[in-house]
């Protein structure tokens, strides 16, 4: 069960939103992940609350207003392959929809065991 959180800075447009978090599961669901299995929230920051370097590191183009930073907590197992294949997937949808540039997207996988996931009730359904 993915848990993926968007950070962008406030005064994005619901449509802007909707087509990350959509672009964001497609490109899980391409890589295996059930189709309803979609828990994403988006975080609006403004400037003193979200800060970046726009180069960092070696950028070809500087990051702006539109830069959109993707955490996604994953449960341990997936190869370095298939994040590569989530990433190169998700950067071709972002482009074309809502058309971010991909040096202005920031993806970081986290990784924790079965063990630390509890989807409700209380319940450890894979331990």
């Amino acid at each position: 069960m993915p848990l993926v959180t968007i950070s962008v800075r406030t005064g994005k447009s619901s449509a802007f939103k909707s087509a990350i978090l959509d672009g964001v599961h497609r490109a899980l669901i391409a890589s295996g992940v059930p189709e309803k299995d979609r828990f994403q929230r988006v975080l609006e920051l403004g400037p003193d609350d979200f800060r970046f370097d726009p180069e960092y590191p070696d950028l070809t183009v500087r990051r702006d207003e539109d830069f959109v930073l993707i955490e996604i907590l994953l449960s341990v197992g997936r190869s370095v392959k298939i994040k590569k294949k989530i990433l190169s997937d998700l950067l071709a949808g972002l482009s074309q929809n809502p058309g971010v540039n991909p040096e202005n997207v920031m993806v970081c996988f986290k990784e924790t065991l079965w063990e630390n996931w509890s989807f409700g009730g209380g319940r450890f359904i894979h331990t």
